[in-house]
């Protein structure tokens, strides 16, 4: 279903295709669409057809509008308007890192000014502090983000989220409890984890702490008695034996395969961090719910036009020859157009119920 929605999504993002168009290329005969001199590649042609049929996948269709939009068969002319630059946040780099991210990020910003037709400029801070209070103030347009901070944006801005990471295929991965595989327990709620050994991944973590620990205060498990980051840290203190915060997807899966926990929190892949010989020590307890993947988020008062503009033109690195701008920046296979609604949904709750995590949130990226 999240395929469908994301394929619709691309569709009416493309706004070179009106909707006579699209509804004629829907009626097509097979004469029609394999038109002698087309400019569409064959491997479209088919691709459209199949996926029509019901014998091709969603993300496969969704590949291949890409490739049409990279290819600039499907010509995206939006420009921005009002306004002769655009300013580009990105998720913040420790100092001794800034050199190796810079070159990437001015690719991106060169790519996104000559679709644009405005200088794009780039803002790449140590913390996510001055980048949510420039969003907040008008300073920047637009920041590439973790769901963390997104949601502080969202709350203190009004920041709009527009694009979606897609990372190995995905835009969500699955909030997960893991238990040892031998563990014959029945868990059915959350609950169970109290008073347990419990493994974190990181103290700011969206799969690793913010959703499940989240869940404790949303679920009434759990109630964070003040209203700063002390209160934050004596409820963990409390609800557990005993936790920890190794720092890594890895870290917790290893102190849980070793006996170390009762409990570790992380994504849905969490096996995978351990060694061949160990990954079957360890078994999935209980799936939490879906975290969102980065975000590229806008200003609010960023208007319809420009935000289109901006959307069309990262369409354009989904493939083709600037497909590694992408790849080079963070690693993702491409930016999908989606909406706060949908790709946050329930995300921010467990944030925003998360008394003092505002503070804690600043100051690892701050660090």
């Amino acid at each position: 279903m999240k395929h469908m929605i994301l394929a619709l999504a691309v569709m009416a993002s493309l706004a070179a295709v009106s909707a006579t168009q699209a509804a004629e290329a829907q009626s097509m005969s097979d004469d029609n669409m394999m038109m002698s001199g087309s400019v569409i590649p064959q491997f479209v042609e088919t691709v459209v057809r199949s996926w029509v049929d019901g014998t091709t996948s969603d993300s496969t269709f969704i590949g291949a509008l890409q490739e049409l939009i990279a290819l600039d068969i499907i010509h995206l002319e939006s420009r921005i308007t009002g306004t002769d630059s655009l300013t580009i946040g990105f998720i913040p780099v420790k100092p001794v890192d800034f050199g190796g991210f810079e070159p990437a990020a001015e690719d991106f910003a060169e790519f996104l000014s000559s679709q644009l037709g405005v200088d794009v400029q780039t803002s790449i801070p140590s913390s996510y502090e001055p980048i949510i209070e420039s969003l907040r103030f008008g300073h920047i347009d637009a920041a590439i983000m973790d769901t963390g901070p997104a949601c502080l944006a969202i709350s203190q801005s009004g920041a709009e989220v527009l694009m979606a990471e897609v990372d190995s295929g995905r835009i969500y991965y699955q909030a997960t409890v893991w238990v040892s595989a031998d563990n014959d327990d029945t868990i059915d709620s959350i609950g169970y984890v109290l008073d347990k050994k419990v493994s974190f991944t990181s103290e700011t973590g969206s799969s690793g702490f913010v959703r499940p620990f989240g869940s404790l205060v949303t679920g009434g498990h759990v109630t964070i008695n003040g209203d700063d980051v002390v209160a934050l840290e004596a409820a963990i203190d409390d609800a557990f034996e005993s936790h920890a915060f190794p720092g890594s997807y890895g870290g917790a899966a290893k102190l849980l395969a070793e006996g170390a926990v009762d409990v570790a929190f992380g994504n849905d892949r969490l096996p995978t961090y351990l060694p061949e010989e160990q990954r079957g020590l360890i078994k999935p307890a209980l799936t939490l719910g879906p975290v969102p993947s980065h975000v590229l988020v806008v200003s609010a008062d960023m208007s319809e036009n420009n935000k289109k503009a901006l959307t069309d033109a990262v369409l354009k690195l989904n493939g083709g020859p600037n497909a590694s701008i992408l790849s080079d920046l963070y690693g993702v296979d491409a930016m999908l157009p989606t909406t706060t609604d949908h790709h946050m949904a329930g995300f921010c709750d467990n944030i925003n119920d998360l008394v003092g995590f505002e503070d804690r949130l600043l100051d690892k990226f701050r660090n």
